[in-house]
């Protein structure tokens, strides 16, 4: 049988576990962007300071969903509310397998009547796909895929930026001549910038103030242009590849769920369905966190601080599993700041010849596209990290995790293993070497003040 499908990769391998330790792909990618405007440090330093322009044109999926089945499709595969939505408007949107366990969650546009986009790692782009497809709902779909997911010259339905920081609106009132709207988080209105009529959502990537703006492939470039001119006055820096992904750690938002596809006889037909080239097929799972059983890696929506989200006034995938669920066991979100001198102890062993920590890429960290770290007291685990990087603008390095409730207090001592073991797996992204212990301290989720102060409950955010 060849391997044409997830489901006959599973077969091959022994396993999920076995499959995805493994895999040849490395971390997400960030593609065509350049990695550095100017140096990372910088653009760090500048979301927090001044203001950015983040170009997310290329690196995430985007799906337009359109008809007259579109809200009936999305409302159930979704753990959200669909009671308050309506055009203009913008949800972060969770999907959960039969059991509760979180799929994958995307940003939910919609557009105008019966017209929905969503955009984000394509785990939620299939599983609606899938769907659409076995559910014969009235829906037309249309897939634009990530650049990464390409040959040849990208060449997108719709361009994507946010532009961010303590003086963006500032920059979009410069830009628009006129002042920035005072719209509710996660509202949308059109704005005029570089004589191109453009839509804008109220957004926040790290705490601070901003919109993301999208329109047609064709005139992203005069708009990109109009706000980097006019952006100069207020020191805008375009963020490279390198330092966009790192912007979560002081967000708080985890990136990097483990889509929960790959047991359960009720999920078999959605693994033949997924083809083997699926992003659910060829990504990796890396890190110090180890088990045998795939589902150990599953997370719940509370595991993620998603439990606002969950309203139970529909019927959706999960739900029956969901209500059964106690929030309270779940673990709870937090950030790890690393000890400075054991990072720094950690990072001096690349200046040896043998007995190497695992190496701290800078600023993101992450070598896999799952990253699963296991987090301790008193050599036993007691929950995960799944995002590790630096912060110029904190000058730590941070994990995003997910602890037991009787570890989570922020203040707490805990230990965060760093490196696979026995010297490591076959990915390309890992070199030889040995696991080494570095203490932390569990801190606020998102670790950013302005960040906490600002965002809603739920949104990247441990508030309840």
């Amino acid at each position: 049988m060849s391997a044409s499908t997830l489901e006959t990769l599973l077969q091959g391998a022994g396993g999920a576990v076995k499959l995805l330790r493994n895999s040849r792909t490395g971390p997400y990618v960030y593609p065509v962007v350049a990695s550095e405007y100017t140096n990372w440090r910088d653009e760090q330093i500048a979301w927090q300071q001044t203001c950015v322009l983040f170009n997310q044109s290329y690196h995430m999926t985007d799906m337009y969903i359109e008809g007259p089945g579109a809200l009936k499709l999305l409302s159930s595969l979704g753990v959200n509310t669909f009671g308050n939505f309506a055009r203009n408007k913008a949800k972060q949107y969770v999907v959960c397998n039969y059991d509760g366990y979180v799929i994958g969650d995307v940003i939910l546009f919609y557009l105008d009547h019966d017209s929905f986009n969503i955009v984000g790692r394509p785990s939620v782009h299939n599983w609606v796909q899938y769907h659409s497809e076995i559910g014969r709902y009235d829906v037309r779909l249309e897939r634009d895929e990530r650049a990464a997911a390409r040959s040849g010259p990208v060449v997108r339905k719709a361009y994507r930026f946010q532009v961010q920081g303590p003086n963006a609106l500032k920059l979009i009132s410069k830009v628009i001549g006129t002042k920035a709207p005072d719209l509710k988080f996660f509202n949308m209105t059109e704005l005029t910038i570089g004589g191109r009529r453009v839509r804008a959502l109220r957004h926040g990537m790290a705490g601070q103030p901003g919109f993301e703006l999208f329109g047609p492939w064709a005139e992203g470039e005069d708009v990109r242009l109009a706000l980097v001119e006019a952006g100069a006055e207020f020191g805008l820096r375009q963020v490279g590849a390198r330092a966009y992904s790192s912007n979560t750690l002081e967000s708080g938002w985890i990136p990097s769920p483990l889509p929960a596809v790959y047991t359960g006889e009720k999920l078999r037909g959605y693994r033949q369905w997924l083809p083997a080239t699926a992003y659910e097929a060829i990504g990796s799972l890396g890190g110090s966190y180890l088990s045998p059983n795939i589902e150990d890696y599953y997370l719940t929506p509370y595991d993620l601080g998603y439990g606002p989200f969950i309203k139970f006034d529909h019927d959706f995938i999960g739900r029956e599993a969901l209500e059964r669920m106690d929030p309270e066991s779940s673990r709870h979100k937090v950030t790890l700041a690393l000890d400075n001198e054991d990072v720094t102890r950690a990072i001096g062993t690349m200046f040896k010849k043998q007995e190497r920590a695992k190496y701290f890429d800078f600023p993101s960290a992450v070598y896999a596209t799952w990253p699963y770290d296991r987090v301790t007291v008193g050599g036993k685990t007691i929950g995960i990290s799944t995002w590790c990087g630096y912060s110029a603008n904190e000058g730590r390095m941070l994990t995003l995790a997910m602890l037991d409730r009787a570890h989570s207090k922020p203040g707490t001592e805990v230990t965060f293993v760093w490196g696979e073991e026995n010297g490591g797996t076959s990915k390309p992204t890992v070199e030889r070497h040995v696991q080494t212990e570095i203490r932390a301290i569990v801190s606020p989720v998102p670790y950013a003040e302005v960040a906490r102060a600002s965002y809603a409950p739920g949104w990247r955010s441990a508030q309840q």
